[in-house]
């Protein structure tokens, strides 16, 4: 579908520097633009490519300025990144939608279906579930009984919700991610066998959340296993038992958090984070990708490093005096050489 730079300015609320009249019916990244094509800079990283891109029209900030000649057509926005997410938002709702129900599926006739709701083949519903308007459920995937799900979310392949579940309205939960699978809790006896405990409680996501990719969220031993609203989890994230993740933080693949942790409102987790069990962490905390949380985070919106964590100004000291080591080591030795 084509449409105009200045209709393309105009919905975003922007405005146009060059020709509002050229069509695009693409998009493209700066560095790979071609005719016919709308780009995007938000990072300045990539300024470098504005100059050289093929795009026809380049979202930009307001505060942007050329330093030399441009061929593109600019279009000025508040944030041109957010701008960018909005309009790939309208191209996928200008998608073709799934639709009915396939004579494949396997739905108990105890289940409740919205208006609307798409089922793929292969897609068990049991007992007693309840699933709003507009849901789509795709192939393969096994919706366990008495859970609910809200309405306008998607299911994709391969999905697996235990029962009691419970998925709010406008989630994304992608291929293999399963919910309500029991939590890790295993007691000892006097001869060091391990029995398992019995998980009885269930896990519910709030609205608006998105699992990646096999991501996984463990059921509660007793209550709920909570997700907040907007919650976005990456792939292969792992939730323990009784977690509970404040509302709009976000967690990037391979980290996983431990049973009991409760973690505040608007944090941010890079890759492979790992976070101990029955700990608190502040509003607000920021992690680097591959730090270990082992204590409380009490102070709100700060930014952490390293394993254990640190302030990341420790962190970057530490990491200086650490190339210095292999040099100060020769300096003391030498200086040992010349006492003896």
């Amino acid at each position: 579908m084509e449409f105009t730079v200045q209709q393309i300015a105009d919905y975003l609320k922007g405005t146009v520097e060059g020709d509002g009249a050229l069509k695009v019916a693409e998009l493209s990244k700066i560095e790979e633009g071609r005719p016919g094509t709308l780009t995007f800079l938000s990072n300045p990283k990539y300024t470098q490519y504005i100059y050289t891109t093929q795009a026809s029209a380049c979202l930009v900030n307001r505060d942007f300025v050329a330093e030399r000649p441009l061929t593109t057509t600019l279009i000025r926005v508040d944030n041109a990144y957010e701008c960018l997410a909005k309009l790939l938002t309208l191209v996928d709702s200008l998608k073709p939608k799934k639709q009915g129900i396939s004579a494949k599926s396997d739905i108990h006739e105890t289940a409740k279906l919205g208006e609307n709701v798409y089922v793929g083949a292969f897609v068990v519903i049991g007992a007693n579930v309840e699933i709003g308007d507009n849901v789509k459920i795709y192939a393969n995937t096994v919706i366990d009984d008495d859970v609910v799900i809200g309405e306008d979310s998607v299911i994709y392949a391969g999905v697996k919700i235990y029962e009691g579940c419970r998925v709010g309205k406008r989630c994304v939960l992608h291929a293999g991610a399963v919910v309500g699978s029991d939590g890790f809790g295993h007691a000892p006896d006097a001869e060091g066998h391990y029995h398992k405990i019995p998980q009885i409680g269930n896990v519910v996501i709030e609205d608006d959340v998105e699992l990646g990719a096999n991501a996984t969220i463990d059921r509660a031993t007793m209550g709920s296993t909570i997700i907040r609203r907007g919650v976005k989890i990456d792939n292969l994230v792992q939730v323990a038992h009784n977690v509970e993740i404040g509302e709009d933080t976000v967690i990037a693949a391979q980290t996983g958090i431990a049973g009991s942790t409760k973690i505040g409102k608007r944090c941010m987790f890079g890759g492979q984070v790992g976070v101990t069990g029955h700990i608190t962490v502040a509003d607000g905390s920021i992690f680097g990708g591959k730090s270990g949380v082992t204590s409380n985070i009490k102070e709100p919106n700060q930014v952490w490093q390293g394993y254990p964590v640190m302030p990341i100004m420790g962190f970057r000291k530490l990491n200086v005096l650490q190339k210095q080591l292999p040099d100060l080591a020769r300096k003391i030795y030498d200086l040992e050489k010349k006492l003896k």
